[in-house]
């Protein structure tokens, strides 16, 4: 009986008793050849893009009976140099189009290796042990293992998600495959790794992450690669300077009492504005929202502060004790939040997920250093407003201790403070949004500008007129109900 070779897989192979059919069909234009006994029934699509893309099923028609390994088991992919590594009986390279599938001489497949299409995937400790083996390749050759410095930040990624428990349970896998698959040499490197990492062994390490563990300073490298678009979109842009017109007297603190206000709303603690100002010139709260008015009164309390306001850390130790300090006087009516003192449980915002709590100190610490790197006051303040809210360091209190924070790189060079008014809480937060999820920070960078021309625009010589021009200009309005922030236009 004829084979239909419409009805076949996209892959599939010869043998002898099928050859001549074989032949006559690509004759027939019906079937293409694509390498030793390897033929497809795709006859209009590009070969090199159909073998890369089906790679996982060719692999089992070809070499039947191999483990995935080495750097394909590490990465899951096509290797740079369009290579797939496997482990076999012999030793052999299929040149395909488009791949070059390499099998190494090595043991087969074992009980913890997980089945991979027709052929079998190398486990987590074996695929670790494996990228350990030596790699004897000439100058601009690819290696069949993965860097010293990828496999490190694995284990560290290993460790930051999976904790103490995970990366032991790790070492103990590996240490049974090492003797069953005979790897013990690899074993001992591995060992001395996770040893470094956990502060338990001395090993020369590559990897900055994984260095920072050893150092006992462990960072989020995923939440620093987001602080790192900011800082780059921020070199690349020129920012007028802004002079403050509220840098001393009533007017400094009547910027204060509306950044204090505004900075509350957005996380949902709501007053009439001028029931905070109540509070905040009495020090009184109120009987049925005690909390609330302790929050209004903290968070004035720093950012009206003009000495600790124009105090700015200049060390990553610094950063991290200001930050913490602010942070106890913001949150002194809350002692349930623990002031000043960094969470312990991991915390969330709708589906963000946060910074680690082990991994809060070395994360500011690091992205101190971008934030070291920028010279001018907006976009410095902007790095480490966006920093401490990306990390979210403490149990509550994060988005307004880092607004105070920003601020107060303002304040210290004498610029126009940052002020988000209730109306324009939305484009606030979508726009951090936007650096979280999308690696986007220009629309980040426009709202903060114009919140800062808007702050820029307001008299803050006297309460009463900054009041009715602020809601003149739509600043105390829902956010829900569709309206703009405007722009002060004097007389």
């Amino acid at each position: 009986m004829p084979i239909n070779f419409k009805k076949l897989p996209p892959f599939f192979t010869s043998t002898t008793e099928t050859s001549r059919e074989f032949t006559r069909a690509i004759k027939d234009g019906m079937i293409r050849k694509v390498g030793p006994s390897l033929y497809t029934n795709n006859i209009a699509d590009d070969i090199s893009h159909l073998v890369r893309q089906h790679w996982p099923i060719i692999i089992g028609l070809i070499m039947p009976g191999c483990v995935v390994s080495h750097r394909t088991a590490f990465e899951s992919r096509i290797s740079p140099a369009g290579k797939v590594y496997v482990t076999g009986e012999y030793p052999r390279s299929i040149p395909l189009p488009g791949v070059t599938f390499v099998q190494m001489k090595g043991p087969g497949a074992s009980d913890l290796d997980m089945r991979f299409m027709s052929v079998h995937m190398s486990s987590r400790p074996r695929m670790i042990l494996e990228n350990l083996t030596p790699s004897r390749v000439k100058r601009d050759e690819e290696s069949k293992n993965v860097t010293a410095a990828e496999l490190e930040h694995r284990l560290t990624d290993i460790l930051n998600k999976e904790k103490e428990p995970g990366i032991n349970l790790l070492r103990d896998q590996a240490r049974e495959v090492s003797k069953a698959l005979g790897y013990e040499k690899e074993f001992a490197k591995l060992d001395a790794i996770i040893g470094a990492l956990l502060g338990t062994r001395k090993a020369t390490l590559t990897d900055g992450e994984a260095k920072a563990h050893q150092q006992g300073v462990p960072f989020d490298a995923i939440a620093l690669t987001r602080v790192e678009a900011l800082r780059a979109a921020l070199a690349r842009e020129t920012f007028p300077f802004m002079p403050t017109k509220a840098g001393s007297g009533s007017s400094f603190y009547n910027a204060g009492f509306f950044d204090a206000y505004f900075s509350n709303y957005i996380e949902g603690t709501q007053f009439e504005v001028d029931e905070a100002r109540n509070i905040v010139d009495t020090g009184l709260v109120p009987l049925t929202r005690p909390s609330d008015g302790h929050d209004i009164i903290g968070t004035y309390r720093v950012v009206s502060n003009s000495d600790d306001m124009r105090r700015v850390p200049r060390t990553p130790e610094e950063f991290v004790e200001i930050l913490a300090a602010r942070h106890s006087e913001i949150m002194a009516g809350r002692p349930e939040k623990r002031p000043g003192q960094f969470k312990v449980e991991v915390n969330f915002a709708g589906s963000t997920k946060f910074v680690e709590p082990e991994l809060v100190r070395g994360t500011l610490m690091q992205g101190f250093g971008l934030f070291t790197a920028l010279e001018h006051p907006f976009a410095k303040a902007l790095l480490i407003m966006f920093l401490v809210a990306e990390t979210h360091p403490f149990d509550d209190g994060n988005g307004r201790t880092a607004r105070a924070m920003m601020n107060s790189e303002l304040v210290s060079a004498q610029q126009t403070r940052i002020i988000i008014p209730s109306v324009f809480r939305n484009e606030y937060v979508s726009s951090l949004k936007r650096i979280t999820n999308h690696l986007q920070p220009e629309s980040f960078i426009r709202v903060m500008s114009y919140a800062q021309t808007f702050a820029h625009s307001i008299d803050f010589s006297e309460y009463t007129l900054a009041k009715v021009r602020m809601a003149e200009c739509n600043a105390f309005e829902d956010p829900a109900d569709d309206k703009r922030l405007l722009i002060y236009q004097h007389q």
